[in-house]
């Protein structure tokens, strides 16, 4: 139990020489599974813990949506390395999950050994504005179809939702068959906590993160990093950058055939990629 709530976790691996890795889904209110090409990284002495947040995928719904926050999945993981009890350990976030992962580390710095900001974000109104970007330079006739069903707020509208796939399939993932995984995580998102926290979909920002910026405060993280995105990467490499720039010491890796799921994309150099920075920092 978790704060009074039942969380699905699991573990891949065991326990070995190279510590233990926790990955941080996205959304918010997706579900672990599209993290699971991680596990490759159990074949080299890591063992990793995947859960999901409070409200998503085989964990308990929230009784109030005000509980969906990120305060709460920062306390909520606190919580789950306690009960876990895990002394130190990597913390992998994507999407959504680097936010957390990034909150997490000016909460609660001393457990970490290493942080990876997998397509992460700080600034919500930065990436808002780059995802509005992106839209804006989609081919003729989808920002217009775009726009005029934001306009009546008709975001299940067939057309609409085609447009938002098309925008998916360039900047969400480029493979041209996605994997089950990741198919899964859609198929299973938690419409009340990423509507209460995010909006109707990735590019629409209107939830309660959406003036979230922890910018001003990265300065202050000094667990050594990893930044990673993805050339076509729906949180761009601007956003990546910009937490690059504060963070000191960091480390920046762009995959130049990727977009948001690069760890799909591109997974061996992906992979060998994360495997090289947390033997720097065993």
């Amino acid at each position: 139990m978790v704060h009074g709530y039942r969380l699905y976790w699991k573990m891949v691996g065991d326990p070995g020489p190279n510590g233990t890795v926790v990955l941080l889904h996205g959304g918010p209110g997706a579900t672990h599974d599209y993290l699971l090409a991680f596990s490759d990284l159990a074949r080299h002495g890591y063992r990793l813990i995947y859960y999901d947040q409070l409200g998503c995928g085989r964990s308990e719904l929230a009784r109030d949506i005000r509980e969906y926050s990120i305060d709460r999945d920062v306390e909520d993981l606190e919580e789950l390395r306690r009960n876990l009890s895990l002394e130190s350990f990597h913390l992998i976030g994507s999407s959504y999950g680097g936010l957390l992962a990034i909150a997490y580390a000016l909460a609660h710095p001393s457990p970490l050994r290493t942080l990876i900001s997998a397509s992460g974000l700080a600034d919500v109104p930065l990436t808002s504005r780059e995802m509005q970007r992106l839209k804006r330079e989609l081919p003729p006739p989808l920002p217009e179809v775009l726009d005029r069903y934001e306009a009546k707020a008709e975001y299940q509208h067939p057309e609409y939702l085609a447009a938002v796939m098309e925008f998916y399939r360039r900047h969400l993932c480029r493979l041209p068959e996605w994997p089950k995984e990741v198919s899964y995580t859609l198929d299973h998102l938690s419409i009340p906590k990423y509507g209460t926290m995010n909006g109707p979909n990735e590019f629409t920002i209107t939830g309660t993160i959406r003036d979230y910026n922890a910018t001003p405060r990265l300065h202050e993280i000094e667990v050594p990093t990893l930044v990673t995105t993805g050339r076509y990467d729906e949180v761009t490499p601007v956003v990546a950058e910009s937490i690059h720039r504060e963070i000191r010491g960091s480390k920046l890796v762009r995959f130049e055939e990727s977009s948001h799921t690069a760890f799909w994309e591109e997974r061996p150099r992906y992979m060998e990629t994360v495997r090289a920075f947390l033997a720097e920092h065993p």
